[in-house]
């Protein structure tokens, strides 16, 4: 049986990876806990993880797979799965997970985004590539393309995973999104409007968030899941 905070925490990781495809930070976990401190954290991540609830995954800023749901938030919560698989096939669940009453679903593979310096825009399908249906809306089209580069590394995003994009023109504050600078360059980071401008933020510290006009940015749509191979 789970504590109160431990079902909050398991929730709370649950619907940020079904809406950005990343678990929040410890700090972002803290503050949504009231707890005064990271420590609180590390213990009720370990407590979930000793009871199979998550896995963290090694050497990896923010990677943690939700291997099961408690039964009461299974019933209300449905499960979409983001990590694991094999890419141009549908991906396997991961950490075991059967996906039931959601097959998978074909989406075309773009080719690849920078997670770095800008790229040139994609435009061409190159494969397509399977996902489980939990992960994508039918109401919506989605794309995947496949990460170049280690600007998001701090949030699970690696070079090569292959990110699930559900087509749209705009986002909100702290969103994840594909946004193409000047008509011609693509590039994955987080959104964000200040001062009037929109500033694409890295989550490298290596790399700089780059501040730009809005006529300067073009969203060409929102992360929603994440596809890592093995």
């Amino acid at each position: 049986m789970l504590t109160r905070k431990q079902v909050e925490l398991l929730s709370l990781i649950n619907e940020r990876m079904q809406a950005d495809g990343v678990a929040p930070s410890f700090d972002e976990m803290k503050d949504a806990l009231n707890l005064r401190s990271k420590s609180g954290i590390h213990r009720l991540i370990t407590a979930l993880e000793e009871r199979g609830f998550i896995r963290r995954l090694p050497h990896r800023a923010r990677a943690i797979e939700v291997l099961k749901l408690p039964e009461k938030m299974a019933r209300s919560e449905p499960l979409s799965v983001i990590q694991g698989g094999a890419r141009a096939a549908p991906p396997r669940p991961a950490g075991g997970m059967a996906v039931q009453s959601a097959g998978a679903m074909e989406v075309p593979l773009m080719g690849r985004i920078a997670a770095g310096t800008p790229i040139e825009a994609i435009s061409e399908v190159a494969n397509h590539i399977g996902v489980p249906g939990a992960m994508i809306s039918s109401r919506s089209k989605h794309y995947a393309l496949e990460v170049q580069g280690d600007s998001m590394i701090d949030l699970g995003i690696n070079d090569g995973d292959i990110v699930v994009i559900r087509e749209q023109s705009t986002a909100e504050n702290g969103d994840i999104v594909v946004a193409l600078v000047d008509g011609h360059e693509a590039t994955l980071k987080r959104f964000r409007r200040t001062k009037g401008m929109i500033a694409l933020e890295a989550a490298n510290p290596a790399y700089e968030t780059r501040v730009l006009r809005d006529d300067q940015v073009n969203v060409q749509g929102r992360l929603v899941g994440l596809i890592r191979s093995y």
